[in-house]
């Protein structure tokens, strides 16, 4: 009898186990290849024109090799046309190949590239209907906050953030600017001065610095060197995440311990251990009535503060809602501040040098107004207001920005 048992149960095991196999095997089999094509049979079905679906890569590994292709080729300063460069594979499908109304792969999953402005304006005026995609679960140690929440969440968390960046509190940043502006100039010309006044300068790594340590100073105020280091960390783990993204994810192996999931994880722990520990320093100094909110985090926990206080004085008690943001929703919105501001104002300012470089009518323009407008003098929130040919041609650099897709 017992051994009747012991072999039922080891049946059923067995059972057991055949069923996880084939249920694993057949889930496999789903997301590589039978939902993909479904969804490529939808999307056709709906007009939209694309490559069809290659196991598991997709369009994958034509993107990166013709991005690889684009970069090792040299560019002319002349040439206006960037989006081949930035991202071929995406240009060449959407104006050469597929049109305008198109979809790629990205692995098993497909993207659609809408570039309708009728529809653009659909997608972005039915939010509920549209939400946001869903990327690499690798990308959260990189991002979250604001840029991922969506419906009530989004509206709660934008209420809070949006005193801080107010025109009048905007101004108080102005002195940082100049500082960092200052001291990026000053090494130049120090390095200009001692060859002669005649040398060529790779302007990209002080530009980096220089909006980094902006957003530094802006940020984080008198913890200004421990916001510096937070960058250093941020950039590499900009690196690595991209490394990431670039390939297919296989579902799980953000778990696994690579080399690389190791170190964006030991990046990430730091970011957080750092920023928690400013934050929680600056609430007591707070609570203790030691400090002025002039950095944004300062910013921050006074709107937030606000919110709770506000919703506390409403309350009757009996509702559980949650208000305000928890230390590690600040901490979501201090990391996404970085990798928003970063890298896309250094970005303008380089292109913005280039077309001045190009169109030195447009630059003499532009020193003539900054030096009537200001002359020897350091420059002025109204004074700023008053560079009208200043204005416009960072307006235009932007503009001519916008045949890159994304960044």
């Amino acid at each position: 009898m017992e051994m009747e048992m012991v072999y039922y149960w080891c049946a059923v095991l067995a059972y057991c186990g055949i069923g996880v196999v084939i249920w694993w095997a057949w889930s496999i089999f789903n997301w590589v290849w039978l939902k993909p094509r479904k969804l490529e049979r939808c999307l056709r079905n709906q007009g939209l024109a694309g490559n069809s679906y290659r196991l598991l890569f997709g369009d994958m590994k034509d993107n990166s090799k013709m991005t690889q292709q684009a970069k090792s080729a040299s560019m002319a300063i002349s040439d206006d046309d960037i989006g081949p460069r930035v991202q071929p594979f995406l240009h060449k499908s959407i104006i050469v190949t597929h049109g305008k109304n198109s979809f790629m792969w990205l692995g098993p999953r497909p993207r659609v590239n809408i570039m309708d402005l009728e529809l653009v304006k659909e997608v972005l005026s039915n939010h509920l209907h549209y939400k946001k995609p869903q990327t690499n679960p690798l990308a959260k140690l990189l991002f979250t906050g604001l840029l991922k929440l969506e419906g009530e969440q989004w509206a709660k968390r934008r209420k809070i953030i949006n005193p801080a960046f107010h025109m009048e509190k905007l101004k108080d940043m102005l002195p940082a600017f100049d500082l960092s502006c200052s001291e990026m100039m000053s090494k130049w010309e120090k390095m200009v001065s001692a060859e002669g006044w005649s040398r060529e300068v790779d302007v990209w790594p002080y530009l980096q610095t220089l909006t980094s340590d902006a957003i530094s100073r802006t940020a984080f105020g008198s913890n200004y060197e421990e916001g510096r280091r937070i960058f250093q960390l941020q950039r590499e783990q900009i690196e690595h995440t991209i490394k990431a993204i670039s390939s297919v994810y296989i579902p799980g192996w953000r778990f696994m311990p690579t080399k690389q999931n190791r170190r964006l994880k030991a990046i990430d722990k730091e970011i957080k251990a750092s920023l928690r520990s400013m934050i929680e320093k600056r609430m007591e100094a707070m609570k203790a009535g030691e400090v002025r909110n002039e950095d944004l985090l300062g910013r921050l926990l006074e709107s937030n503060q606000k919110e709770i206080e506000e919703n506390n004085n409403n309350n009757d008690g009996n509702s559980k809602k949650v208000v305000g943001m928890s230390i590690t929703e600040v901490i979501e919105e201090c990391k996404l501040f970085y990798f928003a501001g970063q890298e896309t104002t250094s970005v303008l300012l380089l292109w913005t040098m280039v077309l001045l470089s190009r169109h030195q009518n447009w630059q003499q323009r532009a020193r003539e107004e900054v030096l009537q407008v200001f002359g020897s003098a350091k420059p002025n929130f109204d004074g700023l207001n008053h560079l009208k040919i200043v204005s416009t041609f960072c307006i235009l650099s932007l503009d001519s920005l916008k045949t890159t897709p994304f960044f």
